[in-house]
């Protein structure tokens, strides 16, 4: 976080929501800082304050006037957002991200309060750097950005999409420890092809056809470099990007910058970490597993890239790592018969009979594991699950379609048509099912288990690159945190509650990568888990008189 040498006084330093600390100001700050008769006469505690967002934040009668109210609450005080985010993750994050973020996103225009990243369009072709220098912070580490035209699973939101990067870079601060300052949302407004928003009236993006090709590709290209130029050391998250463009600019840039895609890199991470915790669980090897993919795009390539790597790492090739993946998308089976393929498609084409619907697929083909990264909801029918269980003692099934409308399957139709044998994971959160006198707590396959983790040991080791490495890692090092207890309790996850802890193990192990391959001028710690953990903020309040004597400008420490 940056420093400050002077505090701003009275009115001003309450409506700074990176310094105000609301009626925790103590009676000897609020003598000294002008905050007298300003504030309520009774001092409050970070905890009593908590308690106090907790009361009204449970009162609210929907997940939406929930999301506003968090908020409006990092909105006047950053510090008691991310205390209150971090210590009531569980309950929290399924408001602040998904499911509730897509519902966020479809109302953001309307919602739209004060901006919390920046919106980038083609009228700003030529001085997109200098529009970047606007940002007042200037230790951005970690940018996400997106386009907006695939949001979740809920497909073209345009300029509404922001509430994706917004929501991504609050977990980063929550689960790895990343300081907000260091944190830049954007949003490349390049038009929305949603009709629907044309005729908005409320819609604060461009209403116009979205733009392609190469004035496209040279938006994109001015931003990468300027983002690169501005912000030395950043790392850059591309965020829902449509199919046709993510792939190309992951390859396009993945090997020039900093840069990811979590659609793709960040989803294959956390699913190889469950296919690792599932046969943890029930035993057997990558190496001897089926998987079938309903979907082909960022999501599901990207799992399968990652499961192939996995396979080869234990012995098998990579032919015969990809003939264990199996794609289904729209029109059907991915073969080699067909001459409708888009090119990252064909590296998984199958030398097999060509077959249109998903159930006739898991029967000719007899996997072990059940992929949905489809966006479409209800497609794992009672037949298919049935299918599954027929053909394997323990179905491996996950669906992890966002946000929870759109997932593949409910927990409970997973468990109940399977007869309770199914390891189950979402991509949003379900409440657990009861069946019988047993109760299982389905697992969230959520990112968050990654992409903080990868972005908190890129951050610290000043990695110029995030590699595949990294996240087949990553995926390890989740599967390493599942605990007995987790796995009594049907979870192929760690808690949530436990999520720093996972991230910081994560990240020592991506720092340890970026040494060992030279992608940093940095030389290695002698006590690397200690370096990593002290990068890790956390938004404990600090006497602002004391650090006024001091010399100190900021009430946040890293621990």
């Amino acid at each position: 976080m940056g420093i400050k040498t002077k505090y701003p006084r009275g009115i001003s330093l309450l409506q700074d929501p990176d310094l105000n600390k609301g009626t925790a100001f103590t009676e000897e700050e609020r003598a000294v800082l002008g905050l007298e008769g300003l504030l309520p006469p009774r001092v409050s505690s970070q905890q009593q304050q908590i308690q106090h967002i907790l009361y009204n934040f449970r009162r609210k009668p929907n997940n939406l006037e929930k999301y506003l109210y968090l908020i409006g609450l990092q909105d006047r005080n950053e510090q008691l957002f991310y205390k209150t985010l971090m210590e009531n993750l569980e309950e929290l994050s399924p408001i602040v991200y998904t499911p509730t973020v897509g519902l966020a996103c479809q109302e953001y225009s309307r919602i739209f309060r004060r901006p919390r990243g920046m919106f980038i369009t083609k009228k700003d072709r030529g001085r997109i750097g200098k529009i970047l220098k606007n940002w007042p912070h200037k230790n951005v580490r970690i940018i996400v950005v997106t386009d907006g035209e695939r949001i979740l699973g809920l497909g073209d939101l345009g300029a509404n999409g922001m509430g994706i990067p917004v929501g991504k870079l609050s977990l980063y601060t929550a689960c790895a420890g990343i300081e907000p300052t260091a944190c830049l949302p954007v949003m490349i407004d390049v038009g929305t092809d949603n009709k629907g928003l044309w005729s908005d009236a409320q819609y604060i993006g461009l209403a116009e056809p979205r733009i392609r090709g190469e004035v496209y590709d040279e938006l994109i290209e001015e931003f990468m470099a300027a983002a690169n130029e501005v912000f030395p050391n950043v790392m850059i998250q591309h965020e829902d990007f449509g199919n046709q463009d993510a792939f190309r600019l992951l390859a396009r840039y993945r090997d020039r910058y900093c840069m990811f895609n979590d659609d793709i890199q960040g989803t294959a991470g956390i699913a190889l970490a469950g296919i690792y915790s599932a046969l943890g669980k029930i035993g057997g090897k990558i190496t001897d597993q089926r998987l079938v993919f309903l979907g082909a795009g960022e999501a599901a390539l990207g799992i399968g890239h990652l499961a192939v790597s996995a396979m080869t790492e234990q012995g098998l090739s990579e032919n015969d790592a990809r003939q264990r993946c199996w794609f289904v998308d729209s029109k059907g089976l991915v073969v080699e018969s067909r001459t409708d393929l888009e090119v990252q498609k064909r590296a998984f084409a199958q030398s097999f009979p060509f077959h249109r619907d998903l159930l006739s697929v898991i029967n000719a083909v007899g996997p072990t594991i059940l992929i949905g990264a489809s966006g479409q909801p209800k497609t794992f029918t009672p037949e298919i699950l049935e299918a599954m269980a027929r053909l394997n003692e323990r179905p491996v099934i996950f669906a992890l379609s966002n946000p929870t409308s759109q997932s593949e399957c409910s927990a409970e139709e997973a468990y109940r048509f399977t007869q309770g044998r199914a390891v189950f994971a979402s991509g949003s959160p379900f409440p657990p099912v009861n069946m019988g006198n047993t109760t299982f707590v389905p697992g969230q396959a959520n990112n968050v288990y990654i992409f903080p983790g990868v972005g908190l040991g890129v951050t610290a080791s000043e990695s110029t690159r995030v590699t595949d490495e990294m996240f087949a890692a990553a995926a390890r090092s989740v599967e390493e945190k599942v605990t007995k207890e987790d796995f009594d309790q049907g979870r192929i996850f760690p808690s949530l509650s436990r999520i720093r802890e996972v991230s910081l193990h994560i990240a020592i192990a991506v720092a340890k990568i970026a040494y060992a391959r030279k992608l940093t001028e940095m030389t290695e710690p002698d006590n690397l888990p200690g370096f990593i953990r002290s990068k890790m903020y956390d938004p404990v309040y600090h006497s602002y008189v004391a650090a006024k004597k001091q010399k100190r400008g900021r009430t946040s420490r890293k621990t």
